[in-house]
């Protein structure tokens, strides 16, 4: 075990993965001798050369355009998209070319080698086009897998898993927690499996789910909420697609409630899902409405920044009225 950081968490898992395979590609804007905006690819370019790490022109839909031909040759190809609100000029690419490849080939071609590295959310200041969480318009995309870890050690394990999936997959970094978690993280190469929920904290009164910084918030409102004689399941969704429906239903037969935080916007946020999808499989053993607790219907703002992210309290406060309804 050594203590990492989640950036450099991912910088291991690079390394891991290029190592043990010497079709793993990783490129994108600024990533090789500089070591990218955030330096998750430090070192890269030395390690394993120009040929395998390099810098691309600034242009997110050439990258991802470039990125599905270089997997669709056999690469394991890593594209960095410096930060998730940057992902919209590539979204063509993604979800016409990249989600659908295998499909329209009959599985003649495919670009499952696709790994889509991005950091995402807010909390840094960042203003409306550094802070955005986009992985609600992917989820809509049939083809695509999409994982965001909490934490170093499940950053490097989700990321390895995705790496090596057979399908691509777009991997949400939550830029937040780059430098501030810092945790175990296993030297040897390991793999955490995708489409898979983390129960963190079991509980019986009511279900607590959220992914990636998001975790950090649900973990703090639950023990704010066991002063108070509140018992919450706290869950981490790990991937959004595929989502882990078995998992999360189960926790709500269990607990009677389901309380959903997301840093993305309320309105067809990935939560919106998640809450018709537990109706659906579960609404008689509902005590209370699914309560969803969100980013606002608003650009994300700069100097309301606080006010905008949904934070401990909102979370604590949704809890109670869940449970109180």
């Amino acid at each position: 075990m050594s203590q990492m950081n989640l950036l450099q968490a991912i910088n291991n898992a690079l390394i891991t993965a290029m190592e043990k395979d010497d079709k793993v590609v990783c490129f994108g804007e600024d990533v090789g001798h500089f070591g990218g905006v955030f330096r998750a690819t430090s070192h890269l370019q030395e390690k394993f050369g120009r040929a395998r790490c390099f810098n691309t022109p600034l242009t997110e839909q050439g990258i991802v355009g470039f990125a599905n031909g270089l997997a669709s040759q056999g690469h394991k190809a890593i594209a960095e998209i410096q930060f998730g609100d940057y992902i919209f000029p590539a979204f063509d690419q993604i979800v016409n070319e990249t989600a659908k490849f295998r499909y329209r080939s009959g599985n003649e071609f495919n670009v499952g080698g696709l790994t889509i590295r991005t950091p995402y959310g807010g909390g840094i200041r960042g203003g409306h086009y550094h802070s955005q969480s986009p992985e609600a318009y992917f989820a809509h995309t049939p083809g695509l897998k999409i994982v965001v870890p909490r934490n170093p050690h499940q950053a490097k394990g989700l990321l390895l898993a995705s790496i090596r999936d057979d399908n691509p997959v777009i991997f949400f970094e939550p830029k937040r927690l780059y430098r501030a978690a810092v945790g175990d993280v296993p030297e040897e190469d390991y793999e955490l499996p995708i489409g898979v929920a983390e129960t963190v904290r079991e509980g019986q009164d009511c279900t607590l789910l959220a992914w990636g910084a998001q975790m950090e918030v649900a973990s703090k409102a639950a023990e704010r909420a066991e002063k108070e004689g509140i018992d919450c399941e706290v869950i981490d969704l790990r991937s959004i697609l595929p989502w882990d429906v078995d998992a999360v239903v189960a926790s709500v037969k269990k607990t009677g409630r389901l309380v959903v935080t997301h840093e993305a916007p309320l309105t067809n946020g990935f939560g919106a899902e998640i809450s018709a999808t537990v109706q659906e499989q579960a609404f008689l053993h509902l005590e209370a409405p699914v309560n969803r607790v969100c980013g606002l219907d608003v650009p994300y703002p700069l100097s309301h920044e606080a006010e905008y992210m949904p934070d401990e309290t909102k979370v604590f406060e949704a809890i109670v009225a869940t449970m109180n309804y």
